[in-house]
C-alpha cells in the first residue's frame, strides 16, 4: 500500500469512528489531528475532574485506543478504584467491550508516563478488526474510565 493509500484508509476509518462516536454522545469534543506522527481521533472526556482524552490512532502497523491525562491525581484515582475494585482494568474494559457486542476480546494494556509528562493507559486494537470494531474498542475505554477514579463529576473522593 502507498503511503497515500495507507494516509487515505487510515482517515476512512477515523472518520467513521468519528461518526460513530458523535452518535454515542459520550464525549465532549470530538476531533481529528494531524502532525508528524501522523493522525488520531481525540476524544474529549466527560465530566472528568481534570481534563483527559481518549484517541485512536495507528502506529507501526496496528490501531491503539488510548486514555491520557496530565494529572497525576486523576491517574492515581484510576489506579486506586481499579485497586478497591478487584478486577484489573483490562478485565473492566474487556466486560464493556462485550457489552458494546465485541466477541471473543483480549485486552493488554500498558500504563505509563510518556516523554510529554502524560499518563498513559494504551491498549492494541487487533490487526484485523473493522472500522466499527475500532469504534467499539473507543467506547469500551469510555465506559470502562467514566467508572473509575475522578473521571465523572459525581465521583466522590
Amino acid at each position: 500500500m502507498t503511503t497515500e493509500n495507507q494516509d487515505s484508509f487510515i482517515n476512512q476509518t477515523l472518520e467513521t469512528c468519528l461518526n460513530l462516536a458523535r452518535e454515542a454522545d459520550v464525549f465532549d469534543e470530538l476531533t481529528i489531528q494531524s502532525d508528524s506522527d501522523g493522525q488520531r481521533l481525540v476524544a474529549m472526556a466527560r465530566g472528568a475532574a481534570a481534563e483527559a482524552h481518549y484517541s485512536l490512532q495507528r502506529t507501526a502497523g496496528l490501531w491503539e485506543v488510548l486514555m491520557l491525562t496530565k494529572d497525576r491525581w486523576l491517574s492515581e484515582s484510576i489506579e486506586a478504584e481499579v485497586m478497591h475494585h478487584g478486577d484489573s482494568l483490562e478485565e473492566l474494559i474487556e466486560e464493556e467491550l462485550i457489552d458494546l457486542g465485541l466477541d471473543s476480546v483480549e485486552v493488554t494494556m500498558q500504563h505509563y508516563r510518556d516523554d510529554d509528562f502524560r499518563y498513559v493507559f494504551k491498549s492494541p486494537i487487533r490487526s484485523e478488526a473493522t472500522d466499527t470494531e475500532i469504534a467499539t474498542w473507543l467506547l469500551g475505554y469510555e465506559a470502562a474510565f467514566k467508572q473509575l477514579g475522578d473521571m465523572t463529576e459525581d465521583q466522590e473522593d
